[in-house]
């Protein structure tokens, strides 16, 4: 089989001529990044979802970014509440709002829903976190002022628990345990408060119109992940930063799970949080590896879950090796590709050596698990981000 045979233009007759291919119809189609650093594969990301919005349903967007945060955008270009200036400011974390392409996308999602009545949702799904978390303060009282009744704690419990943000939100627990206060007394009787209002919530629900109730388990989920991570936070094993990995992940897989349900969903996150294998990053001495959010979320949701993996071509003075296979694909006649990676695994005679890449942010293709990708976006000179 010829190379070429496995790949198609990465265009909107591409698009949906690979979901056709697909055994049944995603509800979230997962789009990866190589690197965060580049800025050719957000744009070609706006114009695939565009694409799937006017020829395949899609209604729902989500990306790799706080999903409290999240909400803020989501309000935005579903009623038209703020400014596109201060959304880009308080809707993403990670620094993603000052990303021009994911500001064209905010623009667009909005200007598109101020023309038709079914809409499009835009969805955060990371938790609160940086290598650090936040504090559980907007969650915990968010889902509390939902409930209804005599509740167990008031918010001024909760509030006294709490106390100053800034305890929770020290930057400097990311490399130091001793500094966090994750298994306090206090952040202890707070995870015993949560379970009570996440069971309280189970048996309110009925009352619950449907948005309130998707914001309530929003919290629910989000105020559990977060007292959980900072638990590890404060931890001095060397499992540490595992834990902590894997538990940022089920929360994204979380909010994935919850966001199948209004699916189909274009998802838009690194390679590594998106993939079905373990996901393994070097860090320090140590080396990381733990299941991800795509590979979570595809247990429980088997082929209704899809993934395009992207890969990079030349990137400055990083050009792939000709027996990698970024250096198999750039012989590939068109700048944007699609490829079927299961086709392309049988098509390759010869096992790819693994590309080594002098950019630490860019991590490469796997050779040995292109049979576990749906499909590789394949960018043969993308832009680089200043």
């Amino acid at each position: 089989m010829d190379i070429k045979d496995t790949a198609r233009p990465l265009d909107g007759p591409g698009i949906s001529a690979f979901l056709r291919s697909l055994p049944a119809r995603p509800l979230l189609l997962g789009l990866g990044e190589a690197s965060h650093r580049v800025e050719t594969l957000p744009e070609l990301r706006n114009e695939i979802f565009r694409h799937l919005v006017e020829h395949e349903g899609y209604r729902s967007f989500a990306i790799e970014s706080d999903c409290l945060m999240g909400l803020v955008v989501d309000d935005y270009v579903t009623t038209g509440t703020g400014t596109l200036d201060d959304v880009m400011e308080r809707g993403f974390s990670h620094g993603f709002g000052a990303s021009p392409a994911n500001r064209e996308l905010v623009r667009w999602m909005r200007a598109y829903n101020e023309e038709h009545d079914d809409k499009l949702r835009f969805f955060g799904f990371d938790g609160p976190l940086e290598y650090w978390a936040a504090s559980p303060r907007q969650a915990l009282t968010g889902l509390h002022a939902l409930l209804d009744g005599p509740l167990p704690h008031t918010r001024q419990t909760l509030d006294t628990l709490l106390g100053p943000d800034d305890r929770w939100a020290n930057e400097a627990t990311a490399m130091d345990p001793a500094q966090s206060i994750g298994q306090s007394a206090e952040a202890q009787r707070l995870r015993l408060i949560t379970d009570d209002l996440v069971a309280l919530l189970d048996t309110q629900a009925p009352r619950l119109s449907a948005e309130d109730g998707e914001r309530a388990a929003l919290y629910a989920r989000t105020a559990v992940g977060l007292l959980r991570y900072h638990h590890w936070m404060a931890d001095t094993s060397p499992a540490r930063w595992i834990r902590l990995s894997a538990l940022r992940d089920a929360m994204m897989a979380a909010n994935l799970c919850a966001l199948a349900e209004h699916g189909p969903a274009l998802v838009f996150s690194h390679n590594l949080h998106l993939q079905r294998n373990k996901s393994y990053m070097p860090f320090g001495d140590q080396s990381l590896e733990w299941w991800s959010a795509g590979a979570i979320t595809a247990t429980r949701l088997g082929d209704r879950y899809a993934f395009l993996a992207s890969a990079l071509g030349t990137v400055g003075a990083d050009v792939p090796p000709p027996d990698t296979v970024e250096g198999i694909l750039s012989a590939l006649p068109w700048d944007h590709s699609l490829i079927d990676a299961r086709r392309l695994a049988q098509a390759i005679t010869r096992q790819p050596s693994p590309r080594i890449s002098p950019d630490h942010a860019y991590i490469p293709l796997d050779p040995a698990g292109l049979d576990m990708i749906d499909g590789i976006v394949f960018l043969k000179e993308p832009v680089s981000r200043e």
